[in-house]
């Protein structure tokens, strides 16, 4: 069967842990996600995992299983909206008005990932995204009126937050988690205002 971009995303997301809990090695992380995103069928996606905790079963799908939804409906599953961003020796800019998904996952792997929410609006009250930089750069920048929270870890790299503002009850509100590992993760700030 063929593999979808959620499976190749599920694979990816096994590595990032693998690797965040030191199962595997940042050069082995490099390595299997390269196979994991030019994976053509699950089948292609189960060496690259069968040895980590979880792999079981992940890209087994049932013979009677359901016709999969468009890509447009995998990106709302269970009714939060979702995104992914992923830079492998390039780069990925969102900038100016654009619609940010409650659940963003964001991969830099030498490369690099700009995010400015300034002129963003955000599909929830809540954003979550998950960060993973290998060797490359995540840079973050959030207006006032935003709280956010910063729960990453910096491994011989650097995961800073330059912003650590907090706002009452009720103001929308970015959690930003995840690794970086020889690579950097900036969190700052502009003033300006964000859309509801």
């Amino acid at each position: 069967m063929r593999a979808s971009n959620e499976d190749r995303e599920r694979a990816a997301q096994l590595l990032q842990t693998a690797m965040s809990e030191g199962r595997i090695s940042m050069a082995e992380l490099e390595t299997r996600l390269d196979s994991v995103y030019a994976a053509k069928t699950l089948a292609d996606l189960v060496p690259v995992t069968s040895d980590l905790p979880g792999a079981h079963l992940s890209f087994v799908k049932p013979v009677s299983a359901p016709v999969t939804p468009p890509e447009s409906a995998l990106s709302m599953a269970g009714g939060v909206p979702r995104g992914k961003l992923v830079a492998i020796m390039s780069g990925v800019e969102r900038r100016g008005p654009w619609t940010a998904p409650a659940h963003i996952n964001v991969v830099a792997v030498m490369g690099g990932v700009e995010l400015d929410f300034s002129e963003a609006t955000l599909s929830g009250r809540a954003t979550v995204m998950n960060v993973t930089a290998v060797m490359g750069s995540v840079q973050i920048v959030v207006p006032a009126g935003l709280t956010v929270i910063v729960e990453g870890v910096g491994i011989m790299g650097a995961f800073e937050d330059k912003v650590r503002q907090s706002y009452g009850p009720g103001t929308p509100s970015l959690r930003i988690k995840g690794v970086a590992v020889m690579g950097g993760v900036e969190v700052t700030a502009n003033r300006g205002p964000i859309a509801p």
